[in-house]
């Protein structure tokens, strides 16, 4: 199997622009640990026998636990699933979990990989999105893990928002590569319906997202992190050569994934499921011996529609005739139509039987994807 995905739903505070679940309190953590475990047992059989290749602590800040907490729950799991030789182990952290003492103790775990929530190297940035650490902690936090052997880095960075002109973007950009970070994730600042942020805006609180501003800066990101050696090879990852994440690469090249937690989402080729978003719930239902989730078997149309949207967003692209022996010479005609305007529009080209955006492309990647879909349930 792929990947395995846990979530911590827990964070210090409530960021206002995110709409992943989490809780900004620790109520129930020790169950919630009880019920990780107990779900990896329910779930034994989703792997069918494959062994793990990635295993990802995703939240919410899984930097909240101690590391005695995580390489249990990884125990668990590979006594359940197995696990590959070399296997990537990431862990989610926040600049203001991390201290010297913590991060020795997580070296004598498991995890061989540290993605970091830094966002942005400006205090002004930090504020305006409600971080619970400052620009310091986010430089020391980078210097802090390396010094304590974790040289596969990864660091998220925020660009669109109203604070962050095109200088500081660049200040940013330039300070993540100083660094010597192996992988940056970058996205730009979205206005979530149900968050913070978005009520802010609507009072007229907070100034409203530029998206001319964003375009932008993701085309200045682009083009200084390609100009020093990083791979573009997800529309929002960048990576020195040979250090790009295999857990999330799995998402977009279609591979098995099992998702423990509450809001965690699996995928099986076949049909997706997600678990309830609802902290008492999952505990409630994981301890009756029942799996929270709600399920969806996808058709032939939708599992081509989410290939088309997933391969397109990856520096490999969408490969036509993985199309063609997979779903079908109807469905590689229509893809090999529909892209036709992006590659005369200069957003797409075709190499080797693979659709691949052009840095144009990338700023439209949705719009070129969505042109592909196929709505007409008569298709296939």
């Amino acid at each position: 199997m792929a990947g395995l995905y846990i979530h911590i739903p827990f964070c210090r505070q409530k960021c206002h622009y995110c709409n992943f679940f989490s809780l900004a309190s620790r109520k129930n953590q020790q169950q919630i640990i009880v019920s990780l475990l107990q779900e990896m047992e329910l779930q034994k059989s989703f792997a069918g026998g494959e062994a793990l290749k990635t295993i990802y602590f995703g939240g919410g800040t899984p930097s909240l636990f101690q590391p005695e907490i995580i390489e249990k729950l990884i125990e668990k799991a590979i006594g359940i699933f197995g696990i590959e030789n070399n296997a990537e182990i990431t862990l989610e952290a926040n600049p203001d979990d991390i201290n010297h003492f913590w991060l020795s103790e997580l070296r004598k775990t498991r995890v061989n990989r540290l993605s970091l929530g830094i966002q942005s190297f400006f205090d002004e940035d930090l504020t305006w999105l409600y971080r619970a650490h400052n620009a310091t902690e986010a430089i020391n936090a980078v210097k802090l893990a390396q010094d304590n052997g974790f040289h596969n880095l990864s660091i998220d960075l925020i660009y669109g928002i109203p604070t962050l002109n095109d200088e500081r973007w660049n200040e940013n950009i330039t300070k993540a590569i100083a660094l010597e970070v192996p992988h940056i994730s970058a996205y730009a600042l979205t206005v979530e319906p149900g968050t913070a942020l978005d009520l802010f805006i609507r009072k007229g609180k907070y100034q409203a997202v530029d998206d001319e501003k964003a375009a932008r800066q993701f085309t200045i990101l682009m083009d200084r992190l390609t100009e020093n050696k990083f791979i573009h090879y997800e529309i929002s990852n960048f990576c020195t050569e040979g250090n790009y994440s295999r857990h999330n690469t799995s998402y977009w090249s279609g591979e098995k994934y099992l998702g423990i937690g509450p809001s965690a989402h699996s995928y099986n080729g076949i049909a997706r499921q997600w678990n309830v978003s609802n902290v008492g719930e999952y505990i409630k239902s994981i301890g009756a011996g029942i799996i929270p989730a709600e399920k969806e078997i996808l058709t032939k149309i939708q599992r081509f529609n989410e290939y088309i949207m997933t391969s397109l967003r990856t520096v490999w692209g969408t490969d036509l005739e993985k199309i063609e022996a997979i779903f079908g010479k109807e469905f590689h005609d229509h893809t090999l139509s529909e892209i036709n305007p992006s590659i005369v529009g200069k957003l797409a080209l075709i190499e080797n039987h693979k659709i691949i955006l052009t840095n144009a492309g990338k700023l439209f990647a949705d719009r070129v994807a969505s042109d592909m879909f196929i709505e007409d349930i008569t298709v296939g």
